[in-house]
C-alpha cells in the first residue's frame, strides 16, 4: 500500500477513539438523516396541532436526544415543556450550555437510562412525578435510540410510555435503520457484514414487523400506527470524519469491541469499497408513528 493511502488508513483506525456525540454531530452535519427526520416530525406536529386547541401549549420528550437537533426542531412546537433524555451526559452537557446561553428555560435534560426506566411501569410513573412534574406528554420521540434495547422488550418500552406518559390526544415517533438489505453500499449491510463476521451478530431489530405487532396488541387496539421506509445518504471529503459516522454505525466500542486488526480490516474495506471510488453510503430507515386519541386519520 501506497505510504499515503497508509497514512489515511491510520487516521481511519483513529477515528474510532471519537467520542459517540462528536460522531453523530458529523453524522447529522453530512447526512440528510436529519432533514428526513425533520420532514416526519414535522408532519406529527401538524397532525397534533389540527387536533388540539390552538391555544394550547404542547409538551415533548425526546428519549435518547443527545446532541442531535431535536432541541432546536422541537423547542420551538413544545413551549410547554421540551425534556430530552440521554445515558450521555457530555451530549447533555451541549445541550445545558446551549439553555443558559439562549435563555430557553422551558428545556430541561434528564441524565438516565431509558431502558432502566420504561422497562419499568413504576419508574415510568416514577419518572412522570419527578421529572416531568406530573404532566404527561404530547409527543415522545425515539430517533435512533432502540438500537441499544433488545427487541423483545420493546414492546413493553413503548405499552409503559403509551399508557403512563402520553396525554390523551398525543403521538410517538420512532426512527430506525432498516435490519436487512442487500444493497453493499447501505449502513444495514456494512453492521451485518463486519458484526456477522467479528462476533456473530446480525441486526435484527425490525422496526416494520414490531409496528404490525403493535397493530395486534390489545394496549394500542385504538391507536393510529403507521409506517413507512425512507433513503437518506451520508458523503464527506474527509476520510476521518467519514470513519467516524462508520464506527458509530458499527456500535464501536459501547457493544462491540472490535480488535486493532479487525478495525483495520473494516478501515480499509470502506477505503477501497466506498472513498476510492467516491460512493456515498446510504441508510434506509423505517420510520414508526403512532397516534392517540387522534379524531382522525394522521400522517405519515
Amino acid at each position: 500500500m501506497a505510504q499515503i493511502n497508509k497514512k489515511i488508513i491510520e487516521c481511519g483506525i483513529k477515528a474510532a477513539d471519537s467520542k459517540i456525540c462528536e460522531e453523530d454531530k458529523i453524522w447529522s452535519r453530512y447526512s440528510n438523516d436529519k432533514v428526513d427526520i425533520g420532514e416526519q416530525l414535522a408532519k406529527v406536529i401538524r397532525v397534533l396541532s389540527k387536533e388540539l386547541p390552538l391555544a394550547k401549549k404542547m409538551r415533548a420528550l425526546s428519549i435518547g436526544s443527545s446532541a442531535e437537533p431535536q432541541f432546536r426542531s422541537l423547542e420551538t412546537a413544545f413551549r410547554a415543556g421540551l425534556y430530552l433524555l440521554d445515558v450521555d451526559k457530555q451530549a447533555l452537557d451541549i445541550i445545558k450550555e446551549r439553555i443558559r446561553r439562549q435563555c430557553t428555560d422551558h428545556v430541561a435534560t434528564i441524565h438516565k437510562d431509558y431502558n432502566k426506566i420504561f422497562l419499568s411501569p413504576k419508574n415510568t410513573g416514577k419518572l412522570l412525578k419527578t421529572e416531568l412534574k406530573n404532566k404527561k406528554v404530547d409527543l415522545v420521540t425515539l430517533h435512533h435510540s432502540l438500537y441499544y434495547c433488545p427487541q423483545e422488550y420493546w414492546h413493553s418500552i413503548f405499552e409503559n410510555i403509551y399508557k403512563k406518559l402520553l396525554a390523551p390526544k398525543s403521538a410517538i415517533h420512532a426512527v430506525l435503520m432498516c435490519s436487512g438489505t442487500k444493497n453493499p453500499h447501505t449502513t444495514t449491510w456494512l453492521y451485518n457484514h463486519f458484526a456477522g463476521k467479528c462476533f456473530g451478530c446480525h441486526n435484527d431489530q425490525n422496526l416494520l414487523k414490531f409496528s404490525d405487532k403493535l397493530k395486534r396488541s390489545r394496549v394500542f387496539k385504538k391507536a393510529q400506527i403507521f409506517s413507512a421506509t425512507h433513503k437518506v445518504r451520508f458523503c464527506i471529503s474527509d476520510f476521518a470524519k467519514f470513519m467516524a459516522a462508520v464506527w458509530m454505525i458499527l456500535l464501536y466500542p459501547d457493544v462491540h469491541k472490535y480488535t486493532l486488526k479487525q478495525r483495520e480490516e473494516i478501515t480499509e474495506f470502506v477505503y477501497k469499497n466506498f472513498w476510492r471510488k467516491r460512493i456515498p453510503l446510504i441508510q434506509m430507515q423505517d420510520h414508526l408513528v403512532i397516534y392517540k386519541g387522534i379524531g382522525f386519520k394522521g400522517l405519515v
